[in-house]
């Protein structure tokens, strides 16, 4: 599909591919495949939107909804530069009004429970230090769960033991502009050694799929008894929360997190707005 390989001419990710395919296979169902594109109107592209959301019977997140008419800007945009069509009717669409609602984080009582319920499976009668590894590396660093599924040993640098960090290296080599350093606590290196010993990884730190680091996730949390549910998500808020709590500077902190400044924006307010709903509670 040429929209796929313009798509991959751009550098974006492969999750990214994925989840337009995904949206434009929504747009086929609802108006079935031999549509004609030249009979797209901004009405009728509002109108599936519509059917998305209140139609489907499925649940339609803020997020999802956001990307999906992402994903019709930037399919008809294509269509319009390669002249396929001469109007693009995905330019009048509007994203969804508000800001969504604030994220869950973990407190510090909770971070103290699962961080005690991952170390002792460490020295537990068969170790294992991936829960462990995970837990402290997302709290940490605030990595997104697709570059934690990139990283490599070598990304890993430590030629000062007491100073370590990682390098985050975006997929496409174009932006490498884009890579960022990121300190790490001296202590996770002694559970990383750990876990390579164990493991014996290839070429990236996690082999495995990122289903299955989600049902570690899911899994020690429970066993800590921590109400909240933690992800990826949730630990990458809690750890921007932690940093604002500590006194690091902003501009810091959206360099540490990979954002650009206009999307900081709004989730410079939202982090505010979490650590001192923390303090309150």
């Amino acid at each position: 599909m040429p929209f796929l390989a313009h798509l991959r001419q751009e550098g974006r990710s492969e999750h990214t591919i994925t989840a337009f395919s995904s949206d434009l296979r929504l747009v086929e169902e609802f108006f079935g495949e031999d549509f004609a594109l030249k009979d797209f109107t901004t009405s009728k592209l509002n109108h599936f939107l519509e059917w998305l959301e209140h139609g489907r019977g499925v649940p339609c997140s803020r997020k999802s909804y956001a990307r999906r008419v992402t994903t019709l800007k930037v399919f008809f945009k294509f269509l319009k530069a390669e002249r396929v069509l001469r109007h693009d009717p995905a330019d009048a669409l509007l994203q969804r009004s508000g800001a969504a609602p604030l994220q869950t984080v973990l407190s510090e009582q909770e971070i103290e429970r699962l961080l005690s319920h991952t170390a002792s499976l460490r020295v537990a009668e068969s170790p294992d230090a991936r829960p462990d590894l995970l837990v402290r590396l997302l709290l940490d660093t605030g990595l997104k769960k697709s570059e934690c599924m990139r990283l490599k040993p070598d990304d890993v640098i430590r030629d000062d033991p007491r100073r370590p960090y990682l390098i985050v290296r975006h997929r496409s080599p174009k932006n490498v502009y884009r890579e960022r350093k990121i300190p790490l606590n001296p202590d996770w290196l002694a559970v990383l050694d750990e876990y390579l010993a164990q493991y014996q990884p290839g070429t990236f730190i996690f082999e495995c799929t990122a289903r299955n680091l989600e049902y570690i996730l899911h899994d020690v949390a429970l066993a800590a008894g921590v109400g909240a549910r933690v992800s990826f998500e949730i630990l990458r808020w809690t750890s921007a929360v932690r940093d604002h709590q500590r006194g690091m500077d902003s501009e810091t902190v959206r360099e540490k997190m990979g954002l650009s400044r206009i999307s900081w924006r709004e989730t410079s307010q939202k982090i505010a707005q979490l650590a001192a709903k923390s303090e309150e509670g």
